[in-house]
């Protein structure tokens, strides 16, 4: 039985409403890996064509929101966090090389934060990560790529502030 958006909104709801915090995240980062494992799942709601952003669900009372990603060729993005927030990627099509950071200086209103490289990993379709709040990542896509990605509140109402990468050798001469 196909899984539909509505009983998936309504499992990471009771996900979260059981098991408040990481534990319950966690949860729905596996709920979102169940979703990317039903191919009418991925075809309904993350088609080909799928939008930058497409917000799918924005929960009332959580605030949680499910969104559709759909990217046409190379793209990628510095190091971030989600600010009070916390993400799942969930890789749909495609592949992202995704890079963890170490934080070295938190940002301020008039300086960016700094971040060192620890790790790169390849998200391939059917992977799903959960970035816990304050967890600094960076995607980076070379060829069309679809995600399957739910944020905490939605970012599109959050302001966040930028970091800057570090590279180990810059950082010893500091």
């Amino acid at each position: 039985m196909a899984i539909t958006l509505e009983k998936f909104a309504a499992d990471c709801h009771a996900a979260l409403k059981a098991q408040p915090g990481t534990p319950g995240r966690e949860k729905i980062r596996d709920l979102v890996r169940q979703a990317l494992s039903d191919p009418a799942f991925v075809a309904q709601y993350i088609p080909e064509g799928t939008p930058e952003r497409k917000v799918l669900y924005e929960d009332p009372e959580f605030g949680f929101t499910i969104l559709a990603h759909g990217y046409v060729g190379p793209k990628g993005s510095k190091p971030h966090d989600h600010g009070p927030s916390w993400a799942i990627y969930g890789q749909a099509a495609g592949e992202t090389t995704m890079t963890d950071w170490k934080c070295l200086a938190r940002p301020t209103d008039s300086a960016p934060g700094k971040a060192e490289a620890i790790r790169d990993y390849v998200m391939k379709p059917g992977d799903a990560y959960l970035y816990d709040v304050g967890v600094l990542h960076s995607p980076e896509r070379k060829t069309d790529t679809r995600l399957l990605r739910i944020e905490g509140l939605n970012m599109a109402k959050v302001k966040r502030f930028p970091y800057e990468a570090v590279a180990p050798a810059a950082r010893a001469a500091e």
